[in-house]
């Protein structure tokens, strides 16, 4: 039962930043997803990304560029959308701003999971994500591939959508602090001129012991 992963970067990251761990962004998410697919399917075949990058905050984009490439380096395939800006104004003083909006890691998520059917990439597909918009997605798949087994994710923190559900397998499928503690990364991936170090404020709280030293 081969199963791939597509994450909803955004909404797992919002989830991980409400908990007030920041080290958990560090997280190793082809790992992540062979914790989630336990029981339910096996081997990994894929794990999708969907992401995009900020506008205007460099040490942000940092940040992510290093993310991102320490998952590239685990197997992680990211996908980018972009940010733009909308405008928004106050309908009672007027006034005007510019509102950062992320466009088309929601469409990528979808077409990549569609596109992985239509390949015949997986038996099972595991979506990590609570914005019910992927309802849409799912019921394409289930209604154009009805043989393939679809799961809905839940990000830590978040409440579970009876929509996704009820258009996934049964099984109640979240994500725990616990779960992403197991898949830190190391403080460097990679070797050589491949390597990539983690991001300083992402460095684990004094006396954290790291997944592969635990007794």
């Amino acid at each position: 039962m081969r199963g791939a992963v597509y994450i909803d970067a955004f909404n797992l990251y919002h989830a991980i930043d409400d908990l007030g761990l920041n080290y958990l962004k560090w997280c190793n998410l082809w790992k992540l997803g062979e914790t989630i697919m336990k029981g339910h399917a096996k081997p990994t075949v894929k794990v999708v990304w969907c992401t995009a990058f900020r506008r205007g905050d460099q040490g942000a984009k940092t940040r992510h560029r290093a993310v991102a490439d320490a998952l590239r380096l685990y197997g992680v395939t990211p996908m980018f959308g972009h940010e733009t800006l909308e405008p928004q104004e106050c309908y009672r003083c007027r006034h005007k701003w510019d509102v950062p909006r992320e466009k088309a890691t929601d469409i990528n998520l979808a077409l990549c999971a569609y596109q992985d059917a239509v390949d015949n990439v997986y038996d099972a597909a595991f979506f990590v994500t609570a914005d019910t918009d992927q309802a849409a997605t799912l019921w394409f798949l289930k209604n154009r591939f009805p043989e393939k087994k679809l799961y809905s994710v839940t990000p830590p923190g978040r409440v579970l959508s009876k929509h996704l559900l009820s258009l996934s397998e049964g099984a109640k499928l979240k994500i725990t602090e616990r779960m992403l503690d197991d898949c830190v990364m190391p403080q460097t991936v990679g070797a050589g001129a491949a390597t990539v170090w983690r991001p300083r404020e992402y460095d684990p709280p004094v006396g954290w012991v790291h997944p592969d030293d635990r007794p």
